[in-house]
This record gives structure tokens, sequence and C-alpha cells, in this order.
């Protein structure tokens, strides 16, 4: 076989480069909320996600974490962010320190809040075992992070300072039902609310 010249050869090269280069598409861009970074893109077991929206926990005066939301596709309503089809994530950072058992019983709280009472005794299972996650860290730290994840085929995963927590929760419902503690009618913060479906 012939070999091809070097000067067809270079030109060839530096193509196929660009064309990888473009493939990867444009790096994700950061959003700063209260000082941490969230990216406004992130890949999820192989599934695209766009930050939908960001946004800061009030507790009186208090900043208490920053939330993010992403899925598959923007949503402007709880609906569609319930609805969202594919994984979806909720990303939390602390901007104090708090006891890890107290933010699960807020988390319990809101779920009660939010939740039809004919959903809450399918509920419980799941709670007790997130409530125990919870206490089993003892602290959450400023700066600490944990994301709840949903997985179709797999369920809720709940990840802390990047360990993820064993025995994912199966159902659906469950997801949902932690997603209301946000978006739901009395949600945890009414500007946080807005913030995640991107209305700020």
């Amino acid at each position: 076989m012939t070999a091809l010249p070097l000067t067809t050869v270079f030109p060839r090269l530096a193509l196929a480069a660009c064309l990888a280069a473009a493939s990867l598409g444009v790096p994700a861009a950061q959003v700063d909320v209260g000082g941490v970074k969230l990216e406004d893109q992130m890949d999820l077991r192989g599934a695209p996600l766009v930050l939908n929206g960001a946004g800061i926990r009030y507790k009186a005066i208090f900043k208490v974490y920053t939330a993010g939301l992403y899925v598959g596709k923007k949503v402007s309503t709880p609906e569609e962010a319930l609805a969202a089809p594919g994984p979806k994530r909720v990303a939390i950072t602390m901007l104090r320190d708090i006891d890890a058992n107290e933010l699960g019983k807020l988390f319990t709280k809101g779920v009660e809040d939010n939740s039809p009472k004919s959903e809450m005794v399918n509920l419980i299972p799941g709670l007790l075992r997130m409530g125990q996650m919870f206490a089993d860290q003892k602290q959450l730290k400023t700066g600490d992070t944990f994301t709840i994840d949903w997985l179709p085929g797999t369920g809720t995963l709940i990840t802390v300072r990047g360990v993820p927590q064993p025995d994912p929760i199966k159902e659906q419902a469950f997801f949902n039902a932690l997603l209301r503690i946000w978006l739901g009618p009395n949600p945890a913060d009414w500007k946080l609310k807005d913030a995640l479906l991107g209305k700020q």
C-alpha cells in the first residue's frame, strides 16, 4: 500500500481532532449560588441533564443550604418536574453547620406537609431509612454536599459527601415525595421553590 504524503495526513489529523473536540460540545458553564458553584449541565449515568434552577434555603434570616434541580429538559411547574422522564437530581451544599439528624427530621416534616395523607403509609419505610442515613452522618458542616438522584430502574439514591448510601429506595413515589419538599403546595421556602423552577 502506498503511504500517504505527510501533507495529506496532517490536515486529516487536524480535521479529525477538530471534529472530536466539536463532538464533546461546549464546556458546561458554572452558576454561582451563594458562593457555591453549580454546573449548568451535567451527566448522570450517561444521561445529559441541565440545571433547571437553583437557590438558597433560608430559615428566618439564616442561610441553610443551596439547592439545584437538574432535569433532562427545562420545566416551569411542579407538575412538569414530577412528570419529567429520565434521571433527575437535587444537589445540595450546606451553607452552615447543622445536626444531620435534625435535617433528616426537617425533610420528613417537609414530606408530611406536602404529600397526600393516602400516600404517607407507603412512604414511611423510605422515610425511616432516609432518617437513619442522616442520623448516621452525625453532622453536616459548611461546604458539605449531598445529592438526591432519581435513577429509573434503580430508584432514589442519596449520596453524602461523595459517598453513595446503600440500598436505593425503588419507588418513584418516594423521590416525588422528596421533590415536593421544595416544589409542593407547602414548600420549605417559597423563594427557593421559584428559583428551582427557573422563575428567578
